[in-house]
């Protein structure tokens, strides 16, 4: 018991836990950093990343949304509103397809209940919004969006395709 106490009373007079602390300091000071500069230098990013919501097209340019719904009724956090109404050919199609990003949790499960690969999360994540209702995309946003990044949605789809 007083050998305990001396040794105590060393470690305390010493500042032997700051020692150990500063060497802990001196360990790290020259290592190497593992700091990412931002915005001139990106991170790494998983292939199965989920970003940005886009609305893509067929080739010749039409919609792929056929109304479904599905990815409405799927969603937890209820951020996706879809309103339709069938055109002179009988098929429907959408004339709302609103995502609420302030909402989404990104989970993904709007584009795995897709049955024509309409919705997708591309892997963009810069954007923002200055106020509540800059974050809810509309339709035109959400085509404008995939038009612009179809190549690299493509390659991204079908590389996870290699996956399945």
């Amino acid at each position: 018991m007083m050998i305990q106490s001396i040794r105590k009373f060393f470690n305390t007079f010493l500042l032997f836990e700051l020692l150990k602390g500063m060497a802990v300091t001196g360990r790290y000071l020259f290592a190497r950093k593992i700091t990412v500069e931002y915005p001139e230098e990106k991170a790494p990013q998983s292939p199965r990343f989920r970003g940005l919501h886009a609305l893509r097209r067929y080739p010749n340019g039409e919609e792929r949304c056929i109304a479904c719904k599905l990815c409405e009724a799927v969603c937890p956090a209820l951020a996706i509103t879809i309103e339709s109404e069938q055109r002179e050919d009988g098929t429907r199609r959408t004339t709302r397809y609103d995502i609420d990003l302030t909402k989404c949790i990104f989970c993904g499960f709007c584009e795995e209940s897709c049955p024509v690969d309409s919705i997708v999360e591309t892997r963009i994540y810069e954007y923002h919004g200055e106020k509540r209702g800059d974050l809810i995309y509309t339709k035109p946003m959400l085509l404008a969006i995939g038009d612009a990044y179809e190549e690299q949605i493509a390659q991204d789809r079908a590389a996870d395709a290699k996956y399945r």
